[in-house]
């Protein structure tokens, strides 16, 4: 076979795996595409399987479109902390099982405390989304105000926080499943990873699909407590507050233990799980609509006031059905919430519905984090305290590294712990309310700064009251659950610092290495020697060594071949190569 055969063969071999093949003008010139088939080969495959899984690829000039409103704001940056009101009150009444029928009564004034810490803390973040219209996050606020230590604090602080909350999410409404169907009860660990693997290709597929995705189940979650807790509260008030559960809760056991002063601290530290994921909106302002700092604060305000509407109701409906939390991870384990429904509506349709409901909106509660937890690592990477990696968006316009460490980090914490959440929860609330507390007080500092602003003094008081409170409150969670496993938090977050300072040295030591302030050396220069292999004389070649021309003026062509047409091209390159080159001032290619 000559080599023109072989090459057209190769032609008709290139279009059936080519996408397009375009055909070529005799000065080589690229033209409109002759072709067009469908891509068999294993790559085309390959690309309509990540196309079908993580979206099609977009531009740059696309992201203006991945911008959300506060009606799907509320899906990405409110299921984390819509969601702890499932785990908040649980972990409050699972800490005072001890007291047995007392508890639900205890539980009153640690609710009415959280609700008022919840109330400073959301004025807080209205003004750090004021101050900070870019992203106010507790990282950004505490190292622009308190310095680049603290700012480490508060970023380790927070990249626990979200990691935790994704353990937690998950685990909680997995633990919501196991309530309703006991029998999947040995499944659980499984089934936590699997909603992790869901969660993972949903955000990779970028924001605003992620929050039209989770839209329905948040919002059908909400309805659901919001109806649980309006007909509990009717039969309440048409009972004379002594209402018959439709199905009766498990018996309270009589108390062997009384409500000393650290019950109730060990109580409150749990509680306070049901704060979290108020900071995630501040973090994540560039991600909204403009007016993206309105739009911000009225995402954060009706997250909050649901939120508050739904501890409370959890609180009373309990109260009044003389509802307590059971054991978790042990068989007939029942969560408050599971509890709760069937006490008020019975274990019908509408129990299913809710359930089914809840497990969806807490699994996806994790969604918080995989929303902030890219763009928290993005500001840290361009500062050179995590891999430059974490600063580029992927695909779909997400930072696409963070996405997978999250849910990577987050499969091993849920194996390790086997994806019940009681075993969680001591590990969760201190990197939350230190994440809290630092850029409380950044905000303090940068009010002080700010003398020009009306109203200073009454934004500064706001924000060191925040401050003291969520400061106070950490120590009490650290002391409270110390011996349960916050140890750990303690040792990691230090661990995690040390990792992020390791990174940054590494960084400056390559900048020192590869800096240079002298001028640069331009004496001795040499064009390099160019070779271009040729197979035959075609329009790949002469394209090649065009290009070849304009780099060097040692172009040097190189053939291996044992048939006749060898000679062929050597006779007639000096026509075909050396003269066009020669008469346009370049050297002849040999």
């Amino acid at each position: 076979m000559s080599g023109r055969d072989r090459n057209s063969v190769q032609r008709t071999q290139s279009i059936r795996l080519s996408d397009i093949v375009t055909e070529t003008d005799p000065a080589g010139q690229t033209g409109n595409p002759a072709v067009r088939v469908e891509d068999t080969s294993i790559r085309g495959r390959v690309r309509s399987i990540a196309n079908l899984l993580f979206g099609k690829p977009l531009s740059s000039d696309e992201e203006s479109h991945q911008r959300v409103g506060w009606a799907t704001g509320i899906p990405i940056f409110g299921l984390d902390a819509l969601g702890s009101a499932a785990y908040g009150p649980e972990a409050t009444l699972t800490v005072l099982v001890p007291l047995g029928a007392l508890a639900p009564e205890t539980a009153l004034p640690i609710t009415v405390t959280i609700a008022a810490l919840l109330i400073v803390v959301y004025l807080s973040y209205r003004q750090t989304i004021q101050a900070y219209p870019s992203g106010g996050g507790s990282y950004t606020v505490a190292r622009q105000n308190l310095g680049a230590s603290a700012g480490l604090l508060a970023g380790a602080a927070l990249m626990l926080d979200y990691l935790m909350n994704v353990a937690v999410g998950i685990a909680t409404g997995v633990g919501a499943l196991v309530s309703a169907l006991p029998q999947l009860q040995p499944h659980t660990l499984a089934i936590c990873l699997s909603v992790l693997a869901i969660l993972t290709i949903v955000n990779v597929r970028g924001a605003r699909e992620t929050g039209v995705a989770f839209m329905v189940p948040t919002y059908a979650f909400v309805a659901c407590m919001l109806i649980t807790i309006g007909v509990g509260l009717l039969k309440s008030l048409g009972a004379g507050g002594h209402p018959a559960p439709v199905v009766n809760p498990p018996q309270l056991t009589n108390a062997t233990s009384a409500a000393t002063f650290w019950i109730l601290l060990r109580a409150f530290a749990g509680g306070c799980t049901a704060m979290t994921g108020v900071e995630a909106v501040s973090n994540g302002v560039r991600a909204f609509r403009e007016p993206a700092t309105k739009t911000a604060q009225r995402t954060l305000t009706i997250i909050i006031g649901i939120l508050l509407v739904l501890l409370a109701g959890i609180e009373y409906v309990s109260r009044v059905y003389h509802i307590g939390a059971t054991e978790p991870g042990r068989s007939g384990y029942q969560s408050v919430l599971s509890q709760l429904i069937a006490a008020v509506a019975g274990k019908g349709v509408f129990y299913y519905v809710a359930m089914g409901s809840i497990l969806v909106a807490l699994s996806l509660s994790a969604n918080t984090s995989f929303a902030d937890f890219p763009r928290l690592c993005r500001a840290m990477a361009q500062h050179g305290f995590l891999p430059y990696e974490f600063a580029t968006r992927g695909r779909r316009l997400v930072y696409s590294y963070g996405v997978y460490v999250l849910a990577f980090l987050s499969a091993i914490l849920l194996v390790m712990f086997g994806g019940i959440t009681d075993r969680l929860i001591p590990l969760f609330a201190i990197g939350a309310f230190l994440s809290f507390t630092m850029p409380q007080a950044g905000m303090v500092v940068h009010w002080m700064r700010k003398k020009d602003i009306p109203g200073r003094t009454r934004m500064m008081l706001l924000n060191g009251v925040g401050a003291a409170a969520t400061g106070a409150t950490l120590i009490i969670i650290a002391a409270a659950k110390f011996l349960e496993g916050a140890w750990m938090v303690l040792v990691v977050i230090p661990l995690l610092i040390s990792l992020i300072v390791a990174i940054r040295h590494h960084y400056h030591r390559v900048a020192l290495e590869i800096s240079s302030p002298a001028p640069i050396d331009a004496s001795d220069l040499r064009t390099p020697i160019v070779i271009v292999p040729i197979d035959e004389w075609n329009n790949v070649t002469k394209k090649a060594l065009r290009f070849a021309l304009t780099l060097s003026n040692d172009v040097r062509a190189l053939h291996v071949s044992s048939d006749e047409e060898s000679g062929i091209l050597e006779t007639q390159w000096g026509e075909w190569a050396a003269e066009p080159a020669e008469r346009v001032g370049k050297r002849a290619p040999r």
